[in-house]
């Protein structure tokens, strides 16, 4: 296996040579739907655990940003915006997962 294998998962362009701009675009479309939909969440159910993740997930938001702003090293910053883009859709689903099992624990 050659290190060089542009078909392996961490020779990605997106992994290797972006700016890291396609990683905010992308973190803020997920941001934006998984807020939304735990914020729905939240009104319907008045689950803490909903709002309490949304918040999160925007925080996982600006630490992206401030990565992509502050981290100089091309592959270290594209590798922690990844981790972090990755964390935060990792954590809403999880938190979604919790909550719809608590709303069928209830209604039982």
């Amino acid at each position: 296996m050659s290190g060089s294998d542009p078909t392996q998962m961490r020779n990605q362009p997106a992994l290797t040579t972006s700016s890291g701009r396609i990683w905010l675009v992308i973190g803020a479309i997920a941001t934006v739907l998984i807020a939304g939909t735990l914020i729905a969440l939240w009104l319907q159910l008045d689950s803490t655990l909903a709002l309490m993740v949304a918040g999160f997930t925007v925080v996982l938001y600006v630490v992206m940003v401030i990565v992509r702003l502050t981290v100089e090293p091309l592959r270290p910053r594209l590798m922690a915006l990844a981790v972090i883009f990755w964390v935060q859709v990792l954590l809403a689903l999880g938190a979604v997962i919790a909550i719809a099992m608590g709303a069928g624990a209830e209604a039982r």
